[in-house]
């Protein structure tokens, strides 16, 4: 009878544990949009051949504390992430260095073949100003969740950094939200008249 009151401690421990590790990574009702990313798509402007947006982005290599994105000749970075289905971004989160990591970043919805010449040329549909403790400490940063409904696509226009420093680094970007449900055209059937 000694042994019996054991397991009954120690099992809410892991239950607990287990418990908080969501609420800190995935806000309540979103998912990691990470496998709805078309990546034979995603383009990285003025990115350092040697740190590309995948160590960023891709899953495995953006939980690698060796690896990150980095800027090439200045710290602004330009990412176009376009996704397989239409989805609603609610969040997103930045990782980064304290002093290197991002600070202004503006995005925008459904915008395609954006480059440094012309991104200042339209409205952002939200813009995020960062503090050095949403990089360190994981935060999701909620969006202007109705400005990011029937998003097809998503460009993320790194502006600047924490430092001003010339090198802007990125360790993890996750981007949080929802499917929405969609016909697919090629599924319907044509229906024949008698």
């Amino acid at each position: 009878m000694a042994t019996a009151p054991a397991p009954t401690t120690a099992a809410p421990a892991p239950a607990a544990a287990a418990a908080a590790v969501p609420s800190a990574s995935v806000p309540r009702g979103q998912v990691d949009l990470v496998d709805f990313i078309d990546w034979t798509g995603v383009e990285c402007l003025n990115q350092d051949p040697a740190h590309g947006v995948a160590n960023a982005l891709k899953q495995g290599y953006r939980e690698d504390e060796g690896l990150h994105l980095a800027s090439d000749s200045d710290e602004q970075l330009l990412i176009y992430i376009p996704f397989m289905q239409v989805i609603k971004l609610h969040s997103a989160l930045f990782k980064g260095p304290e002093e290197e990591g991002p600070k202004t970043v503006k995005l925008f919805s459904n915008k395609e073949h954006m480059g440094f010449s012309n991104v200042n040329d339209f409205p952002p549909s939200d813009s995020v100003d960062l503090s050095s403790s949403h990089l360190l400490e994981s935060k999701p940063v909620t969006l202007k969740y109705v400005k990011f409904q029937n998003v097809r696509s998503l460009t993320m226009f790194i502006e600047d950094n924490q430092s001003g420093a010339d090198i802007t680094k990125i360790q993890k970007i996750a981007l949080y939200g929802t499917t929405v449900d969609t016909t697919n055209m090629k599924d319907l059937k044509k229906i024949e008249e008698h």
